[in-house]
């Protein structure tokens, strides 16, 4: 055994240095040593195949790409169909609103129709009533009152003697000629008709009155015998002023010669 000497440490051989620097090599040739292998060379050069290279690559569909695409187009056409329904059921339910709303209104008026019908006599009987002076007190009040709510429903008298009759709007109870018209008229109004807007729930039920067969006619000899009887009056006033004035001048003259 070698016995050490305190205080003094080994030193580890180190080769003499017996090349050259240029033998030890450069810090350029030892980063080009440690670079890996298969690494494109730095420079323009490199730098332009690496751009060639992601372009290629750019370029070039993949499986997975072709997958992705035709996985879009499917939602897109799915998303067209969806939006095509959504606007064909807004559609049909927009319709059914409008439809819900005019049938809704319809049953409101046939349900008003409908009462204010069955207050008709009622009504008839307020209007006879008033004729005859006998609506008067809290009965006239009431009638009123039950006049003015009808009103507000909507509720419309018509019917007025001396108006043409109007099949669509009169029924004619009574049938009668009369000089004193010239067309079928209502002469008499025996119940009042009613409408709702334009919808006529009862007719006014009316006596009409008819011009009378061959008035015209009548008229038109009446008119001619007047004016035949002015021209055979005037022709007889002619002739006798005639037969004066000739015995005047005969009496003037002596008279007659005699033969």
């Amino acid at each position: 055994m070698t016995e050490e000497t305190p205080g003094r440490e080994e030193q580890p051989d180190v080769p003499a240095d017996n090349g050259t620097p240029d033998q030890a090599g450069s810090p350029e040739q030892a980063t080009a040593g440690s670079a890996p292998e298969g690494a494109a060379p730095a420079g323009p050069d490199g730098d332009a195949a690496q751009e060639q290279d992601e372009q290629g690559e750019q370029g070039e569909s993949t499986p997975v790409d072709v997958a992705l695409t035709a996985q879009l187009d499917q939602v897109r056409t799915a998303l067209d169909e969806r939006t095509k329904d959504l606007q064909r059921l807004q559609a049909e339910y927009q319709n059914y609103r409008r439809r819900v709303d005019r049938d809704r209104i319809a049953v409101k008026e046939v349900a008003i129709a409908n009462l204010l019908t069955e207050l008709l006599p009622v009504l008839d009987d307020v209007g006879r009533a008033r004729d005859h002076g006998e609506l008067v007190g809290g009965f006239k009040s009431v009638a009123e009152s039950l006049e003015t709510v009808v009103a507000k429903m909507g509720l419309m008298q018509f019917g007025k003697e001396g108006e043409p009759f109007d099949p669509l709007i009169h029924e004619a109870l009574m049938h009668s000629y009369s000089p004193d018209v010239t067309e079928t008229t209502c002469v008499q109004i025996l119940q009042p008709g009613y409408r709702i807007g334009e919808r006529t729930i009862r007719p006014a039920r009316v006596a009409v009155a008819e011009p009378q067969p061959g008035a015209a006619g009548a008229a038109n000899d009446e008119a001619a015998g007047a004016s035949g009887s002015g021209a055979s009056g005037a022709s007889e006033a002619k002739q006798a002023d005639g037969g004066t004035g000739g015995d005047e001048a005969d009496k003037e003259n002596g008279g007659p010669d005699e033969g």
